[in-house]
């Protein structure tokens, strides 16, 4: 059953809903609430800008799909994957509040509270400066980016 392999698996959104499209995380979180294709068993968790005050929700997880704003030089709106060993390459990259998520995977690891599998799927930010609205290549992106969440979901059931 789909609610038992999906046991201990988190959706995790971060960013901040005052610094326009940094709040991707979050407004996708909300969107995914009522959206009937998130399998039973999946935790959605608006995790915003808390850092490692989400140390104690996420450890001892089997599965962790986090959803950010992400720059990595692309497209604004362009929905991009990371996982495995270019997660350890984040500190200096990606995200805009990047040392809290890269300081909250490093103490997972001091712990032993690592999930077995991470996985981010982020958005690339046209604007960071004080909006509480998403820009419109952004915006555009939502769809996009929960379909990208779905599919990554149904294939952790399978």
């Amino acid at each position: 059953m789909m609610a038992e392999t999906l046991a201990g698996t988190m959706v995790l959104g971060l960013g901040n809903l005052v610094h326009s499209d940094d709040g991707i995380g979050v407004h996708l979180i909300d969107r995914l609430a009522d959206d009937p294709r998130v399998p039973s068993g999946v935790e959605l968790l608006d995790g915003g800008t808390h850092g490692l005050n989400l140390l104690s929700r996420i450890s001892g997880l089997r599965r962790l799909l986090v959803v950010d704003a992400v720059d990595v030089g692309q497209a604004p709106g362009t929905v991009v994957r990371i996982e495995g060993a270019a997660l350890k390459g984040l500190p200096g990259k990606p995200s805009v509040h990047q040392l809290g998520f890269a300081d909250l995977m490093t103490a997972l690891q001091l712990i032993g509270g690592s999930p077995e599998e991470v996985v981010v799927l982020g958005v690339q930010p046209l604007s960071t400066e004080w909006s509480a609205e998403l820009t419109p290549p952004v915006r555009a992106a939502l769809e996009p980016l929960a379909a990208a969440v779905i599919g990554q979901l149904e294939s952790w059931s399978g």
